[in-house]
């Protein structure tokens, strides 16, 4: 290789590994390098650097008074270059972009928060959280707050709110829209998922339950075993064999037994397979590597067709053992049934692999 090769080798590698430059409205992290009259000078290597100044200065200044040169700070990008070439960044979007990347955390998380009740008004209460009011409208307060008011007057349901401000509530966040600019809690939310708790508690792994079919789902099945608690039966834990359509094996209202297989936070996972026989068991003291056994194609997939030996057993047999995949389908018709011999048998691991080529050559 010449020295002018190798050169733009080197330099081609160094350029490959350069991350891009941020965009307007990306978040950056850098290191204050100098603070100026009413503007902040922030080292984002490596992309060059970055500045505070003008009306997003005077925006954080009461942040900016407590930075000082060798601070990280994260920012928002408003600028990508501006005329004198620096990245022209805001403190203060950055920080709301945290807050509301914490709220819509806080919502999926269902993070529990004790707020107070700032106002009041016909539709609810207006609490306040990382300095962004939120709203928590009647009907999502619990029990022990909830104005019962007869006819429903307005101006009694208002004067009953009205005697909830000051007052710190256990409250979750349901909604968090960056765009809207909108907050909204619920504390029924908090002790409906408490009560769900407590039910969830009752239960360990292991439990053997009887429940009632609720919904049948692409994913799976729901099963209720008490009033207002229902767990999920994967889709792979609905049975040993291929399941591909959850719907055709249970309906709304069957009644079903389950295995408890999880419990974390308030949620349970449950099993109707491992309730029965583990059909590999079985197989492992019948079949064994390179023995030829009959097989019926029961599924194709991208990587070849699904052959099953015995019901729940089944393994796949490579799409490369043939030309194409209609040369495949055309061979191996669904639901024809055919030798194959075991290439690979780990019935432990609820594994195998199938070759057709080697018995029909044979």
């Amino acid at each position: 290789m010449s020295e002018v090769t190798e050169v733009n080798s080197v330099m081609n590698n160094l350029a490959a590994n350069i991350p891009p430059s941020p965009k307007e409205g990306a978040l950056v992290e850098g290191t204050v390098s100098a603070i100026g009259r009413a503007r902040v000078y922030v080292e984002l290597a490596p992309f060059g650097t970055g500045l505070i100044f003008g009306r997003e200065y005077m925006n954080a200044r009461d942040i900016l008074r407590k930075v000082s040169v060798g601070d990280t700070i994260a920012a928002k990008v408003v600028d990508v270059n501006n005329k004198d070439g620096y990245i022209e960044l805001s403190l203060k979007e950055a920080r709301q972009a945290l807050i509301w990347a914490d709220a819509e955390e806080a919502v999926k998380k269902g993070t529990v928060m004790s707020l107070e009740v700032k106002e009041a008004n016909k539709g609810g209460l207006i609490m306040e959280w990382q300095g962004i009011q939120g709203f928590l409208p009647a009907s999502q307060l619990g029990p022990d707050n909830y104005p019962r008011v007869d006819n429903g007057d307005k101006d009694k349901i208002l004067m009953a709110l009205n005697s909830l401000i000051g007052k710190h509530l256990s409250v979750v966040m349901i909604t968090a829209d960056q765009k809207e600019h909108k907050l909204i809690f619920s504390e029924k939310g908090h002790q409906e998922r408490e009560e769900k708790g407590e039910k969830v508690g009752k239960y360990e792994v292991g439990d053997v339950l009887s429940g009632e079919v609720t919904g049948a789902v692409d994913f799976g099945v729901f099963v209720k075993i008490e009033q207002g608690l229902e767990g999920l039966v994967h889709i792979s834990e609905l049975d040993w064999g291929l399941v591909e359509n959850t719907r055709s094996l249970y309906k709304v209202g069957d009644k079903v037994k389950v295995k408890v297989i999880e419990v974390k936070d308030d949620k349970i996972s449950l099993s109707i397979k491992q309730l029965r026989e583990n059909p590999w068991t079985d197989a492992a003291n019948k079949f064994a590597k390179d023995q030829v056994v009959p097989g019926v194609v029961i599924k194709y997939n991208k990587h070849g067709a699904l052959a099953s030996i015995q019901e729940g057993v089944a393994g796949l047999v490579h799409i490369s053992e043939f030309e194409s995949e209609e040369k495949m389908k055309a061979t191996l018709s669904l639901g024809g049934v055919y030798k194959f011999k075991i290439a690979l048998f780990e019935p432990s691991e609820q594994r195998m692999t199938l070759t057709f080529k080697d018995v029909a050559q044979s």
